[in-house]
């Protein structure tokens, strides 16, 4: 009889936890389904607002008349000037020269870290090495920024005589920092999964432990580096507080990696709280965080 209750009272309880769960998981999905429509929102009236359409069109003969006149077009984020330009092209080509100096110098860093963790250092060495790197990931993003606004800039600019003290290099190698952990976390748990029959087998054939590791380990582990790396990017792309301190904040465009960078993520983070409500500029920010949203669920 006391059985009977007890897989009785079990099955209750098992039924009101796995309805509570599913209550929160449809709850936090709505959550974030709301928070996208409200976004989508208040993007949408870049497409038809009259007087967003004004603007892009009063910008277009700017850009026409410059052309007519021999001139270079001037391709420019001016949200509050007299004649408001909203190009994307400067914020994007800060944004990808950031991300370019990140994932170089994050990459030969975490991947190598990972390869050494994992097929080269002992079992002690192993223990600090990875607690050591994964540390990386628990440091706040303003601190990070801080360190590269006060330190690393200062280091830069004594060693290669940068004429801007903010610059993409700067801002790029701080971001490499915040993406290292990722990438190695995510290369040593793919270098790891590797079934050791494969290595035992090139061992049994002669070949040597670094032979091993890069004609066997790395290309069966290739798949889950390259996620690493994806996802090292992305947080690249998105970083705020990073490239907010570090860069300069100049939304020039120019092919040098010495020269202050914009971002789009540094852009939203400094004007959303502070556009006008329901304007053009507000509407083009939403606009961007929306394909930002995108770009990272995708």
């Amino acid at each position: 009889m006391k059985k009977y209750n007890f897989k009785k009272q079990s099955r209750i309880i098992e039924f009101i936890g796995e309805k509570f769960i599913a209550i929160n998981a449809f709850v936090a999905l709505a959550a974030v389904l709301l928070i996208f429509i409200f976004i989508f929102k208040e993007a949408l009236p870049i497409f038809y607002d009259e007087f967003i359409q004004e603007e892009v069109t009063i910008e277009k003969m700017i850009v026409k008349q410059s052309f007519s006149e021999g001139r270079e077009a001037k391709f420019s984020w001016q949200p509050n000037s007299d004649n408001p330009r909203y190009s994307l092209l400067p914020l994007f080509i800060g944004t990808l020269k950031a991300s370019i100096v990140a994932m170089l110098f994050a990459i030969p860093l975490g991947v190598g870290g990972a390869i050494y963790s994992s097929q080269f250092a002992s079992k002690k060495m192993r223990e600090v090495i990875k607690p050591a790197i994964e540390m990386l990931s628990g440091i706040p993003s303003v601190v990070l920024g801080f360190f590269a606004l006060i330190v690393l800039a200062s280091i830069l600019q004594n060693i290669f005589g940068f004429t801007y003290r903010l610059n993409a290099i700067n801002a790029g190698i701080a971001l490499g920092i915040a993406v290292i952990p990722i990438i190695f976390t995510i290369s040593e748990d793919a270098l790891t999964s590797v079934p050791e029959s494969l290595s035992d087998a090139a061992l049994a054939l002669g070949a040597n432990k670094w032979q091993v590791s890069s004609t066997v380990i790395l290309p069966a582990a290739l798949p889950g580096i390259a996620a690493g790396i994806i996802l090292g990017f992305g947080r690249a792309i998105g970083e705020t507080m990073i490239v907010l301190m570090a860069s300069g904040n100049a939304a020039v465009i120019s092919a040098s990696f010495s020269d202050s960078i914009r971002t789009f993520s540094a852009t939203i983070a400094s004007e959303l709280a502070e556009v006008v409500f329901g304007s053009a500029h507000y509407s083009v920010l939403f606009f961007w965080v929306v394909y930002f949203s995108y770009s990272h669920l995708s």
